[in-house]
């Protein structure tokens, strides 16, 4: 026992007078803590961080990048080695990151980009996911017809990256003129709300006749399902969404929502966090696994990346998030007739 007691003490002396491997302290500055999909990579943040015997401690600017840029002022004050950065605003957030690199301070942009060449930007591959929703949508839903674009908002870079998925995929189609792009649309705050609105805008322009919307996330999906249904047209109009809300896969299973694409955070948090640790002990950017160069942000800026793949869930693999522990048998298939889906039974 007394010897164990020396060692602790002297394992606390070292780490107090010297900033050896261990006992990093890996910070995360969050955007808004109150949506929950953040408490999902927290905890998957948390446990690889803890689990390397270092610290962690966070910030909620509670959606206002005037608090955000003092959270990062207090985070550098208290002499952290790695701060991963979800921004609110990836233009206010620049003299931020510049104020971490000048404290020697590694910063990491977690899933939404701020363009500075010193940090490693990782995030899922939101290009890709655009190519997954249109892709799906040729394959299983529909190649030609009257096609509705229903587009996050204006200022988040990922709407802009969605889009340009979704055209690689489709414009060939649009150029033989097979698809017709009848409504495209940004909605403010990617709110279901205002996606309702807006797809009740763009069936009264066409008469109801409207054959697939592309839609760039689960939430607005569901102000496009509750439009279609009050026109008796949910389950007719196949509709993409990505996210792996519950919600839209139960859509998925009901069969008025033809794909969710899930970007499992659990996975995004922990390749986060096992970056962090390796930077935090001396690991350079370029050699971390999976990293590449990035520079399809809107000012071109070279960053190393890490881009995760995600997963096109239509009812064909509805097992994949159930075996996975994201969502029970039971959520997925709430109201779902017998038989008309293989997971359901």
């Amino acid at each position: 026992m007394h010897k164990a007691i020396v060692a602790a003490a002297m394992l606390a002396a070292g780490l107090a007078t010297s900033a050896s491997a261990e006992g990093k302290t890996i910070a995360v500055s969050w955007k808004t803590f109150q949506e929950e999909r953040w408490k999902t990579d927290e905890a998957a943040i948390k446990a690889v961080v803890e689990a390397a015997g270092d610290k962690y401690i966070s910030t909620d600017a509670q959606g206002s990048a005037q608090k955000q840029a003092a959270d990062i002022e207090s985070l550098i004050s208290q002499g952290v080695d790695v701060i991963m950065v979800v921004a609110f605003d990836s233009d206010a957030i620049l003299p931020s990151i510049q104020a971490i690199n000048d404290a020697g301070i590694k910063a990491i942009a977690y899933d939404v980009q701020f363009e500075d060449p010193n940090a490693l930007y990782i995030t899922f591959d939101n290009v890709g996911v655009g190519r997954l929703m249109a892709k799906t949508m040729l394959e299983k839903g529909r190649q030609d017809g009257n096609f509705a674009f229903i587009k996050g908002d204006k200022g988040d870079p990922n709407a802009t990256f969605l889009f340009q998925g979704i055209m690689e995929v489709l414009q060939p189609n649009i150029d033989s003129g097979a698809i017709k792009n009848v409504c495209e649309t940004f909605v403010d705050g990617w709110k279901p709300d205002n996606a309702q609105k807006a797809m009740e805008q763009c069936l009264t322009a066409n008469d109801n006749k409207i054959d697939a919307v592309i839609s760039e996330n689960d939430g607005m999906a569901s102000g496009v399902v509750a439009a279609l249904t009050a026109q008796g047209l949910a389950g007719t109009v196949p509709v993409t969404g990505q996210d792996g809300d519950k919600a839209a896969l139960n859509r998925v299973a009901l069969g008025t929502q033809l794909v969710s694409v899930w970007k499992d955070s659990r996975v995004l948090g922990k390749m986060a966090a096992e970056a962090a640790v390796a930077m935090a002990n001396g690991t350079p950017m370029e050699e971390l696994p999976g990293v590449a160069k990035f520079s399809g942000g809107k000012k071109g800026v070279e960053m190393n990346s890490i881009l995760i793949p995600p997963n096109p869930i239509t009812r064909a693999n509805l097992s994949d998030v159930i075996d996975g522990g994201w969502i029970t048998k039971e959520e997925v298939c709430a109201g779902v007739p017998a038989g008309t889906v293989d997971v359901c039974g």
